[in-house]
């Protein structure tokens, strides 16, 4: 018989298909497991709903829940939005030293346009807090463009969402 934390730990060795140095149980898309009489309800919330991946994170999580020997049942939480707060600590340095700047914890408010422009951003290379934001739209909707004078080196801001 399968257990929640070997479905957890079947969980953790998925990558992200946008950002493959984190799993999904470090991105905090996982929000609940449950195991009983053979099958396997994993329910998660994805980054955002119109999230392209959603179909090959799903795909992924039916797959090695199979390869445990149980049914798979992957509820897709549409009641529910994922936050930059539910990255793990290990998410978070793992996105580090792969050239991301982790999100700042999220405010009471979000942060505003002079409050990502400004220099708090520290840079995942050098470490340097001397850093500028080049362009708020990113490749994804949760990431921004970023540069540091200190090392000459661009890299991407994830935004507190």
């Amino acid at each position: 018989m399968v257990t929640a934390e070997q479905v957890w730990n079947a969980l953790a060795e998925i990558p992200d298909p946008e950002i493959p140095v984190i799993s999904l149980v470090d991105l905090g898309v996982i929000r609940d497991v449950g195991v009983a009489n053979g099958t396997v309800r994993v329910a998660f919330t994805p980054t955002f709903l119109g999230c392209p991946a959603l179909e090959v994170m799903r795909d992924a999580m039916a797959e090695r829940i199979r390869e445990l020997g149980a049914e798979p049942e992957i509820e897709v939480l549409k009641d529910d939005s994922w936050s930059t707060d539910r990255i793990t600590p290990e998410g978070r340095e793992k996105l580090r030293v792969s050239g991301f700047a982790p999100p700042a914890p999220r405010e009471a408010s979000a942060p505003t346009l002079v409050q990502l422009q400004s220099n708090v951003f520290r840079c995942p290379y050098c470490g340097s807090t001397d850093t500028k934001l080049e362009n708020i739209f990113g490749p994804t909707p949760c990431r921004s463009l970023r540069y540091c004078p200190s090392c000459r080196q661009p890299f991407e801001q994830f935004k507190t969402i």
